[in-house]
């Protein structure tokens, strides 16, 4: 590493924000670039530690002090070489995953840890913006044809490996738009879509077939997937998870992610906004403390909430990691999102008991308990309400951010697929019972986050090729 004593040099690198009072009037990205001195005084930062924990937490496997070290050294390109050799995205990992590099760090045992993230991020943008980034199509052609169904993370990852190796690739999409998750369940203020789209160009150019409207099993007929040489479902883990109580179904109770999907669309200028879907003027109450919960907080401000409150049956986490997840596991501590800091009133070990409707169905309030979390004799975390804590909260809109059970019902059954017990396609090395057909991403794994979606894609892509090579 160049900087040997950097890590007690400078310290831990975090990207401004622009003011939540101007923030909150579009939906467009807000993050402050970093100067280049202070990047490279970060990377400065990353030890020379002799076991990389790092390589260990990121799913993708990032050569994380090569790239850091590079870009210490001024040496960008190299940099972004080093990235692209493990991430075909990185320009969505470093906007969106969590970072359990970070959380890995050997530095983070008695310090912050490197911002591997951000660094990340910047080293992709530069590429972008120096025109480093070109497209790379495949010189020889394999002359086989590869069909994936499904345009996120995972499938776009897939698609560019396999084309890489010379197949054919064509990706079929039901939506409107390629992207999957990324296009119509990451709002616009944490994922501009120009940011997809300048990376679809690429992946075009590179010889990539892509068709939208596209359903396979509806308006595109199943057995057209038999002209392909291999098929690869990347649909995701899209089953929603419901809050079966009294009151479920009444107006104003909805999914999180059709809240979310639909405000994009509306950003997107592909449809105008139902007064159903809008949190204007509304008490907004958001059942779900993840990352998804957090969105429909960032989204319901800026539609213009009377009020934003959100519910997480969970504990509150600690604030430091504790020795229940010790270094170098993913550490369970609370995060305060950006929209979290836009304006929220959060609420932990709070039981959903009912929601309470008017006499057209409309929903009024949520009646609520608190719960007391305890391990039972075999060491499982269970819950017990607390009496005399009931409470009943006025809301017009309820938004369920509970997770995702399972791959959808349709496809998988027309395709005759085998499934797990948690309802996703169960596969052995990717492939299914049906040899020419092969699962990744969260349809596969089951629900899980953006970088280990373009890890399964890539990995996808390589069991794929080693079958094409042998049929």
């Amino acid at each position: 590493m160049g900087a040997t004593r950097g890590f007690l040099t400078y310290d831990k690198l975090h990207e401004e924000n622009q003011e939540a009072a101007s923030r909150l009037k579009h939906y467009k990205e807000f993050t402050i670039s970093p100067n280049t001195k202070k990047l490279q005084d970060q990377g400065a930062r990353c030890m020379d530690c002799g076991v990389p924990f790092c390589h260990n937490g990121c799913p993708l496997g990032n050569l994380i002090p090569d790239f850091n070290d590079a870009v210490y050294k001024n040496k960008w390109q190299k940099a972004l070489e080093i990235l692209h050799s493990t991430n075909n995205f990185p320009e969505f990992t470093g906007r969106l995953c969590p970072a359990p590099c970070e959380a890995a760090c050997v530095l983070g045992i008695i310090k912050p840890p490197v911002s591997i993230e951000l660094i990340e991020k910047y080293i992709v943008e530069r590429g972008f913006k120096e025109g480093w980034i070109q497209p790379n199509p495949p010189k020889e052609r394999s002359g086989k044809k590869v069909a994936i169904v499904g345009s996120g993370p995972a499938g776009l990852a897939a698609a560019q490996q396999l084309n890489r190796l010379g197949h054919m690739v064509s990706v079929l999409e039901r939506d409107p738009k390629i992207g999957g998750l990324l296009r119509y369940g990451i709002p616009d203020f944490k994922l501009d879509k120009s940011v997809i789209d300048r990376r679809l160009d690429i992946l075009k150019k590179e010889g990539i077939e892509f068709k939208t409207d596209t359903h396979v099993g509806k308006n595109y007929d199943i057995e057209e997937l038999d002209s392909f040489d291999a098929v690869l479902l990347t649909g995701g883990a899209t089953q929603r998870r419901d809050l079966p109580i009294a009151g479920s179904d009444s107006k104003g109770v909805m999914q999180a992610m059709e809240f979310l999907s639909t405000n994009n669309r509306v950003v997107d200028q592909l449809q105008s906004m139902p007064e159903s879907h809008s949190a204007k003027d509304k008490k907004v109450i958001v059942i779900g403390g993840g990352d998804t919960g957090s969105d429909c907080v960032g989204t319901s401000n800026r539609h213009g909430a009377k009020s934003v409150i959100n519910f997480e049956l969970m504990p509150k986490p600690a604030s430091k990691r504790t020795q229940e997840h010790p270094w170098p596991q993913w550490p369970y501590t609370l995060k305060t999102t950006s929209s979290h800091e836009e304006g929220v009133e959060r609420h932990w070990s709070i039981l959903t008991k009912k929601f309470e409707t008017a006499q057209n169905n409309k929903l009024i309030a949520v009646h609520t308990v608190a719960i007391k979390w305890y391990k039972n004799e075999e060491g499982k975390h269970q819950f017990k309400e607390i009496e005399g804590t009931e409470k009943r909260w006025e809301a017009d809109l309820v938004l369920l951010a509970l997770g995702f059970t399972g791959a959808e019902n349709g496809l998988i059954e027309q395709l005759g697929l085998e499934k797990t017990p948690q309802q996703t396609i169960a596969t052995n090395n990717f492939q299914t019972n049906k040899k020419h057909v092969f699962a990744a991403g969260d349809i596969r794994r089951g629900q899980s986050l953006i970088v280990w979606a373009i890890a399964e894609g890539r990995k996808a892509a390589e069991a794929i090729h080693q079958y094409l090579t042998i049929n």
